[in-house]
Formats: structure tokens, C-alpha cells, sequence
């Protein structure tokens, strides 16, 4: 989310702008820039970087049992 966050302000985007790029309203942008992650599930994240031409990584560890 952070790293989503800083890629709209560099880009200089407003909430309207980005919401068009993001296929979401404006308020979701809203709620994304004040930090809402509870809103959001991983994958429409990782959407949201793919949309501003970024990629991702992330690392899952599995706990033995």
C-alpha cells in the first residue's frame, strides 16, 4: 500500500486520475491514500502496482506444523 501511495504522488496523480487508472472510484482512492489497508485484499494491490507499470515480490513462509 505504501508503495502505491508514493507512486501516485510522484506521478503527481490526482484521486480522479488514479481512480480512472485503477478502475475504482474515487473514494476507494481516498481510502487507499489514508492508509485503509483493512479495505483492501493483497491482490487488488498488486493490481493497483501492475496499473502504474511497477512489479511486485513478496515472500511467503510456511510454518512447519
Amino acid at each position: 500500500m505504501i508503495q502505491v501511495q508514493k507512486l501516485i504522488a510522484s506521478c503527481r496523480l490526482k484521486q480522479r486520475a488514479a481512480a480512472k487508472i485503477f478502475g475504482v472510484t474515487q473514494p476507494r482512492v481516498s481510502d487507499l491514500l489514508r492508509g485503509r489497508i483493512d479495505l483492501f485484499s493483497n491482490d487488488a494491490l498488486i493490481d493497483m502496482l501492475a496499473w502504474l507499470g511497477t512489479h511486485g515480490r513478496f515472500t511467503v513462509k510456511v510454518r512447519p506444523t
